[in-house]
Order: C-alpha cells, then sequence, then structure tokens
C-alpha cells in the first residue's frame, strides 16, 4: 500500500492551510484521519472460504462474537452488513453470487444491490470465474470504478492453482480486459499469496482518505503492514502537532481543546486498536494462530501498547516539554509552518512525545507479527 505521508499529500496539505491562517482545515483533517469510513462488498458464493475471508479481514474466528458463520443463514438474495468489532468505521458487505443465467443485464444487478455505494468490491470466487460476474465487472469499469478486484480463494497454492488462474486470465481477455488481474488468496493466511499485492493496488485505486481507512482498520497481517500503520499514525501526530504548535500565534477558540492530552489519548487508542495491540486482539491471534495468548502479550514491553491512559499521556508531554533539546530546531524550522514558528515549544513536544509512543507501539506490533509468522499455525 502506499507511503500514506506521500499518498495523501498530508504534510504539504496542513503547511499551506497552517500559512494562511486556516486552523479549522487542520481541524478537519485529524478528525477526517481520525474518522475515515470504508465499505467493502464482497460478490460471490457463499461457500466456506468466503466465510473465513470475511472474518479473517475483521480479525475474527468463528465462535467470536460478529462472526459470519457458515453455512450462511441468510437468504440467498440477501445483502449482510459485518461491521468490525474494534473499527467501527470498516464495514464488510456480503453480496449474493452474479447469477449464471442468460442473458444477463449487469445494471439490474448492481442497481438491485447498490453496487456502486461500495468503495471496493472483491469479485470471490472458488474455481473458474463465471461469464456474468466479467460482465459486472465491465460495467463497473466503464462508470469509472477502479476498485473492483478478482480474488480466487484457495486453501492452498500449487501448480493447479498456477494453471487456474491463467485459465481465468484467458477467460478475462478474451472478454476484452487488456491488463487483467486474478488475485490467489488464502482467506485462513492472509499474509500469504497474492493478498499484499491487493492491499498495494488498492492503496493506488483508492480515494487517499479511504486507503488511510482501509490501511487503520485491517488486521496486522506481516510486518509491512506495521510500517505503514505507524507511518500513517506520524502523519496524523503532525496534524494534531501543528493545532498546538500554531495554538498561540493563530487566536482560534476551538484548538485550545483539540490540543491537550486528549487528542493524544484519542491517536493512541486507535493506534493500539490498529496495530492489534489490546489484550482481546492478541487474544483472538493466539487463538487463531494457535499460539500462547500470554506470551503474545508479554512481547508488549510498551505501556501504551497495553493500556492507553490519560495519565500517562500527560506524563510523556510533560516530559518531552523538559528535553526539547533531543530536537533539532533546524527540523522544527522545517517542520511547521512558518507563522507558529514562535510557538514551536508546543509543536516539538506534542510530536517527540506522540511519536516515541508511536515507534514504541510499533516495535511491539512486529515482535508479536514475527512470532505468529514464525511459529503460527
Amino acid at each position: 500500500m502506499a507511503d500514506v505521508l506521500k499518498s495523501l499529500n498530508l504534510l504539504e496539505t496542513l503547511k499551506e492551510s497552517m500559512d494562511t491562517n486556516k486552523l479549522s482545515d487542520v481541524k478537519d483533517a485529524v478528525e477526517d484521519l481520525l474518522i475515515s469510513r470504508i465499505n467493502i462488498g464482497v460478490v460471490g458464493d457463499r461457500c466456506l472460504e468466503k466465510t473465513i475471508l470475511l472474518n479473517s479481514l475483521r480479525g475474527l474466528g468463528v465462535d467470536d462474537e460478529g462472526a459470519a458463520v457458515y453455512p450462511s443463514t441468510v437468504g440467498t438474495e440477501e445483502v449482510v452488513g459485518y461491521p468490525d468489532p474494534k473499527q467501527t468505521d470498516f464495514r464488510l458487505w456480503d453480496l449474493p453470487p452474479v447469477p449464471t443465467s442468460t442473458p444477463f443485464e449487469p445494471e439490474s444487478y448492481m442497481d438491485k444491490y447498490k453496487f456502486m455505494r461500495y468503495n471496493a468490491v472483491f469479485m470471490t470466487f472458488a474455481d473458474v470465474l463465471q461469464s456474468n460476474t466479467v460482465t459486472i465487472f465491465l460495467e463497473a469499469r466503464s462508470l469509472q470504478n477502479k476498485t473492483v478486484y478478482f480474488v480466487h480463494l484457495v486453501s492452498d497454492k500449487n501448480k493447479a492453482q498456477e494453471d487456474k488462474r491463467q485459465a481465468n486470465l484467458e477467460v478475462l481477455t478474451s472478454q476484452g480486459i487488456a491488463v487483467p488481474k486474478v488475485y490467489i488468496v488464502n482467506p485462513s493466511c492472509l499474509e500469504k499469496m497474492d493478498f499484499p499485492a491487493l492491499l498495494e493496488d488498492m492503496g493506488q485505486d483508492l480515494p487517499e482518505i479511504r486507503a488511510h481507512a482501509l490501511l487503520l482498520a485491517l488486521p496486522v497481517l506481516i510486518p509491512a503492514l506495521v510500517t505503514q500503520k505507524k507511518e500513517a499514525f506520524k502523519a496524523l501526530v503532525w496534524a494534531a502537532a501543528s493545532l498546538s504548535g500554531g495554538m498561540s500565534t493563530l487566536p482560534v477558540p476551538f484548538v485550545a481543546s483539540m490540543v491537550d492530552s486528549s487528542i493524544g489519548v484519542r491517536i493512541l487508542s486507535k493506534a493500539q486498536i490498529s496495530m492489534c495491540l489490546d489484550n482481546q486482539s492478541v487474544e483472538r491471534l493466539a487463538k487463531l494462530r494457535g499460539l500462547d495468548r500470554d506470551r503474545l502479550k508479554a512481547l508488549r514491553t510498551c505501556v501504551l501498547s497495553v493500556e492507553v491512559s490519560k495519565g500517562e499521556v500527560k506524563k510523556r508531554l510533560a516530559a518531552a516539554e523538559k528535553d526539547l533539546s533531543s530536537i533539532s530546531s533546524r527540523i522544527v524550522q522545517m517542520a511547521i509552518p512558518r507563522q507558529a514558528r514562535s510557538a514551536s515549544k508546543s509543536f516539538a513536544a506534542m510530536l517527540q512525545a506522540l511519536n516515541t509512543a508511536i515507534d514504541e507501539m510499533a516495535e511491539d506490533a512486529e515482535k508479536i507479527v514475527q512470532v505468529v509468522l514464525m511459529e503460527g499455525q
């Protein structure tokens, strides 16, 4: 997935807003980054593999509350929404399979299931692509919707699966798709096979704020995701620190309430959940991968990985104010907008305190991911 600092153009956009005294724009950016919604539709037969995918994308096992169940108990033509129990802004929608009958009118299916309202759609299948499914894809592309993806669900990757991929690519080519892509995905182990490549492409195709929402909502699957989440939260920290840095030179009534420890708690709480460091997420991961949960919990050495409290955030902010010598004045001058440089102490303190916290939490997440990938079932 694209580097959030680059794909959002966040720093340049926020600096411009600060330079033109538009602190309200910066405040809105902070809120947009903290609360950004994404809806993903999943089309296909309600098979076991699709059920596992719906759960894995939310970090759930079959026995967890809110998990999709197999066999499905919903009607064959019913749409079912599956919210993420932790990331309330992330919701998956289980859509019925595309009919195989002919003649087929793609508009009727798309209208019936509100196809275009989803930020992205996975067209899942377990064997060979059906012609009508490809027709839906072509119709979506004609409506300028690039975020529709063919996802072949398999339990293992072997020569037979590669042969099927080639056969499916030939189907796509024969129906006029110049550069076809089929992603082979193991729903039980999303870090394997083509799912990382699918995420990379989605990060390029989605609007910037939706790509950010997807990045923060997904459970930690691979070390690269931890790094990307860390950079995303550092961009968010910069925005919050910019409000703090600009407060005394650009008087706006609502800013004072935005830059205290409360915003730090909000950012770090979201980081804890996003990096799957909270107790419930660690316990679920241990259960899914057959690992000892206490061992995984013990890998968390940062106190904020275990619990994000206002007291701890205040303590870190106070300590940072006493130790601003560790931040180069030149870096502060480069990073903060010119009108706010007289307030750089506040900016630097928040930047140092929250960035250090994000780094420590990301280190804990990386340790957990490494153990899971090496030893997990």
